[in-house]
């Protein structure tokens, strides 16, 4: 039988910055995930109580949706989480340092001009950016300061650099991409290769720059990762791992 809060009765993400199917609202990260909330009134009560900022900005809407590397803060509770994907591809609220939370990756997903001649580029939350830098390019990600809009850090989409995997199978993998393959007329395939050697191939459309790769070739992420460190265990690791935890 489906919860109370499941199926037809789940509250459903106003329109914002991130697709429905790739964010949830505020109030289930409230009182589902952080537990700082009881019920959804007591959700809006904290909401209209200014107390609750994404990327630094205030939300009052409990609705509002929060998608990948988007910076949940309590001011109050003095406590910042970012919207990550685990190594199974769900949701998962990673608790940050004071001197990151400031700081997010924008996947660049579309770069033009205005009717005047003006550059602009767009990221994967929704923000216009005008008169980037030349060599910010489309599928790069770009480290933006929050408080003042400004981008610090650009990351390129090459081989040799650290991913995050967004979207389809491989979704919250962390890897170095090690190839890639075009395909004119359909979808190039890159290549992948996490911090434990195993290689696995996805969309070029489903990877998020995150970082560069050390000597070794292990993935160096501009900000921090969640547990596991997105590397995917296998069903025997796992069960591995459940019994040395319970032996404890």
């Amino acid at each position: 039988m489906l919860d109370k809060m499941g199926g037809v009765w789940a509250p459903k993400c106003s329109a914002g910055p991130h697709k429905v199917s790739e964010s949830m609202p505020l109030v289930l990260v409230m009182r589902n995930r952080l537990k700082y909330a009881l019920t959804r009134q007591e959700t809006i009560k904290v909401c209209m109580n200014k107390s609750v900022r994404v990327d630094n900005k205030v939300r009052t809407d409990i609705n509002f949706p929060c998608g990948f590397q988007d910076v949940v803060s309590l001011p109050a509770a003095d406590e910042s989480y970012r919207v990550m994907y685990d190594a199974k591809g769900r949701f998962v609220l990673h608790k940050i340092k004071a001197d990151e939370k400031d700081i997010k990756l924008c996947k660049v997903v579309r770069q033009a001009y205005t009717t005047k001649r003006i550059p602009f580029i767009v990221t994967h939350d929704g923000r216009t950016i005008r008169y980037p830098h030349p060599d910010i390019k489309t599928n790069d990600s770009v480290v933006l300061n929050t408080k003042t809009n400004k981008i610090e850090q650009v990351v390129k989409f090459e081989i040799g650099n650290a991913v995050m995997i967004v979207k389809g199978g491989n979704t919250g993998r962390v890897g170095v991409i090690v190839g890639r393959d075009r395909h004119p007329g359909s979808f190039d395939i890159v290549h992948v290769q996490d911090a434990s050697g195993v290689r696995f191939a996805t969309r070029m459309n489903n990877v998020f720059m995150m970082g560069t790769a050390d000597e070794e070739g292990k993935p160096l992420s501009v900000v921090s990762l969640p547990r596991g460190k997105g590397i995917k265990k296998s069903v025997m690791q796992e069960r591995e791992r459940r019994q040395a935890m319970a032996r404890r």
